[in-house]
């Protein structure tokens, strides 16, 4: 597993305040904590830890842990 995934695990566990033996490859907004609110906290851990600044596209495309890999990957080198 890539160190960005480590990376964002560990952001969603924080952010979200999820137990580490959850199915991060499930998880989708709308899944325990995981609202609006919380969206916008787990965005400026991401942007915090990763040292990048997320387009609003993506901030609203971000609907699963998945799809935050994948956004990540756009961004970190």
């Amino acid at each position: 597993m890539s160190n960005q995934s480590e990376i964002l695990k560990k952001i969603f566990i924080s952010s979200l305040g999820l137990k580490k033996n959850i199915n991060f490859s499930k998880l989708k907004y709308g899944d325990f904590n995981w609202d609006s609110v919380a969206h916008m906290k787990l965005i400026a851990q991401i942007e915090k830890k990763l040292n990048i600044s997320i387009d609003v596209e993506d901030v609203v495309d971000m609907s699963s842990f998945k799809k935050a890999l994948s956004i990540i990957d756009k961004y970190v080198d």
